[in-house]
């Protein structure tokens, strides 16, 4: 009778080590699992300074933070401020195309934000003179429109925290570790639409001063009325590109995407990633990728955009000149992290963000595949620092999206299924749709290297 009971005793404790095991490992998946999922509620109960994280991270089973300290300067209220702004050398004086030049074929169309650039104004706004004339989005008519309210705000800005949020994607974030100067300084401008502006009324704390100026904590909404593009990230594409524009009495900005937190005074970013280096333009180095055909391959396979057009946009590339990045290049990469910008609004760097968002209206809304060629294309005039990513990842604290982006035209294989589906963007990458002048049949793409799981 002992040894029957001594047997069913080590089965009984053999089975509840079984099942505490279980637990554990169903505990450490569903860890995994809410922080890597987009899920608001979930990521929110991951806890990544955890040792548990850590361990997990040196396991490989999550994705670990790619971040090194920044070499900040210790005391916001010790910088200074320089008092004379960067001289313009070779480009003197820069105006924009304000009524769009309808083609006869398109002559019913409305006008479009980014207008109807031919190819040979295209190729001529790559030519540096001492007064140039180029399209810069804010075409009369075809839409972003401001309130007056917020165009009076925005006058007094000279030293901009900028950020975005279309179609209700996100929420504020509060940035952390800002100054008083910074506060005092710094206007912190959130462009949104009317979508997002009625998504933070429901979910969020709205408030309204009292000439009509619309605030969610440290930040001042900026309306745009009547979004330019179908496409809520190329509607992004505006503020975030465009900041001069906007805010044409800006001296410096620092774009930051609507889902991160800022954790690093303003102050010191400007010291750190312009003024310390006498640098007017500074963007982090992509993780991944350091050519436009890699990054180009990746978007495909990660359905970012019409895998047809992103290619016809990079052929285009290939055709013009633009190679794969090596070392032979002057430049880090020809890729960037695009979701932080750092920037002094000189005239040349006024340029280059119009000549970047007009690839943006032309093409595919990826950025970060145009940005390395309106660099090369402007050659040695343009000068950029390309800080290194795991400082870029020390900038910010990133956050979910409220829920996930996904458009018909990203699942897209061939060109037919555009036509036969209707899914086509009507008011952006008209270059894709309007006849190249070379022979692009004939260009053969370089061959790609996946140099990373991401990738």
């Amino acid at each position: 009778m002992k040894i029957v009971w001594k047997k069913g005793f080590v089965r009984l404790v053999l089975v509840a080590g079984i099942l505490w095991m279980l637990l554990i490992l169903l505990a450490l998946l569903f860890h995994i699992w809410s922080c890597q999922t987009s899920v608001s509620f979930l990521s929110a109960m991951c806890n990544k300074d955890s040792k548990v994280y850590n361990m997990l991270g040196n396991m490989g089973l999550v994705s670990k933070p790619h971040r090194c300290p920044i070499p900040l300067s210790n005391d916001p209220d010790k910088i200074v401020i320089p008092t004379r702004r960067t001289p313009n050398e070779i480009l003197k004086n820069l105006s924009y195309v304000m009524e769009d030049e309808v083609p006869h074929s398109e002559a019913q169309s409305s006008p479009l934000f980014g207008g109807h650039p031919s190819w040979k104004q295209r190729e001529e706004s790559f030519k540096l003179k001492s007064n140039m004339k180029v399209h810069c989005g804010f075409i009369q008519g075809g839409g972003a429109e401001m309130n007056r309210v917020d165009i009076k705000y925005v006058k007094k800005c000279k030293f901009v925290v900028a950020s975005g949020i279309f179609d209700g994607y996100d929420l504020p974030h509060q940035p952390s570790n800002i100054s008083l100067r910074s506060k005092e300084l710094f206007c912190f401008l959130m462009v949104v639409d009317e979508v997002s502006l009625k998504f933070m009324r429901e979910n969020g704390t709205v408030k309204e001063d009292g000439a009509g100026g619309k605030w969610v904590g440290i930040w001042r909404l900026v309306l745009l009325k009547h979004p330019p593009y179908d496409e809520p990230r190329r509607n992004g594409k505006v503020p975030k590109i465009l900041t001069h524009r906007l805010f044409p009495q800006a001296q410096y900005s620092i774009w930051i995407d609507g889902k991160m937190e800022l954790i690093v005074d303003p102050l010191l970013i400007l010291e750190r990633y312009l003024w310390r280096g006498r640098h007017t333009f500074a963007i982090a180095q992509h993780k991944h990728h350091r050519s436009i055909y890699e990054e180009a391959d990746s978007n495909k396979r990660r359905k970012r955009y019409a895998r047809p057009l992103i290619d016809l946009h990079i052929k285009i590339y290939y055709y013009e000149g633009m190679k794969p990045w090596s070392s032979n290049k002057k430049t880090n990469s020809d890729v960037p992290e695009g979701a932080i910008i750092i920037r002094e609004h000189t005239a040349i760097n006024n340029l280059f963000s119009c000549l970047w968002f007009n690839e943006v209206h032309l093409f595919t809304p990826r950025d970060q595949l145009s940005f390395g060629y309106v660099a090369y294309r402007l050659g040695d005039a343009f000068k950029f620092f390309m800080f290194p990513n795991c400082e870029y990842n020390s900038l910010f604290v990133l956050h979910p999206h409220t829920r996930e982006h996904s458009s018909p035209i990203e699942w897209v294989k061939q060109l037919d299924e555009l036509k036969k589906g209707n899914l086509r963007e009507s008011r952006g990458g008209l270059g894709l749709f309007t006849p190249y002048p070379g022979d692009l049949d004939s260009v053969v793409l370089p061959n790609v290297t996946r140099t990373s799981k991401a990738g």
